[in-house]
């Protein structure tokens, strides 16, 4: 009889364990925060996967209460966070990495993301990537108003500027992507900032281009 109280106890004690553990499998990442403006009280925020297809199987969505949300994505897989489309308009949509840890988020004008290594690396990219876009932009306006106005060599110059600094964006991506270990965000940046790229020719021939001359790749 004590032989199977304890058989009882002990086969208890496993199933308590293997419960925990598929419990702490399910949910190995949590993603929560806030959203900021009280219009969006009761509204529908979404967590979107960046690749594959959008259905009700691979998309989860809840209510923002009290300014808050959480998500448990259950597998690794870089994400979008957004709000329902309907009031989107003053929110950014935001990338972010599901990966084993605990993941602060805040949606708003410009909205961030960090508490894990390869989300901070997100973070700082996506620091650069915007002030990289707000300048390009100036800079672009400014060559288009020159060029209207007659000044050529003003516009080419400004090009110029602009076109060495596409490419030092570029560089600053791909070192970054270097630097770091293998995984979603290193796969994401050399997906986005590749060295050549392939050109389907109009004679059906397929070139090499290197990505930053968009030349043919000598051999």
């Amino acid at each position: 009889m004590k032989k199977l109280i304890f058989f009882m106890m002990s086969l208890a004690a496993v199933t308590l364990f293997v419960s925990c553990e598929q419990q702490q499998s399910k949910n190995w990442c949590r993603i929560h925060g806030t959203v900021i403006g009280p219009e969006y009280e009761g509204k529908r925020i979404f967590l979107v996967p960046l690749k594959g297809p959008a259905t009700a199987e691979t998309v989860d969505s809840m209510e923002v209460k009290d300014g808050k949300f959480e998500f448990m994505p259950d597998s690794p897989q870089i994400y979008k966070i957004l709000m329902d489309y309907h009031y989107r308009y003053a929110t950014q949509t935001l990338l972010v990495i599901a990966e084993p840890g605990d993941i602060s988020v805040v949606i708003d004008t410009v909205s961030h993301a960090s508490g894990t290594k390869q989300n901070d690396s997100l973070e700082a990219w996506k620091t650069v990537t915007e002030t990289f876009r707000f300048k390009s932009g100036q800079m672009s306006k400014r060559a288009l108003d020159a060029r209207s106005s007659g000044n050529i060599a003003l516009s080419d110059s400004i090009n110029a500027e602009l076109q060495a600094m596409r490419l030092a964006y570029k560089q600053f991506s791909r070192r970054m992507s270097a630097n770091m270990e293998k995984g979603l965000l290193h796969d994401f940046l050399d997906e986005h900032f590749p060295l050549t790229y392939k050109r389907t020719m109009p004679d059906g021939t397929v070139v090499e281009m290197d990505a930053d001359t968009n030349e043919p790749v000598k051999k």
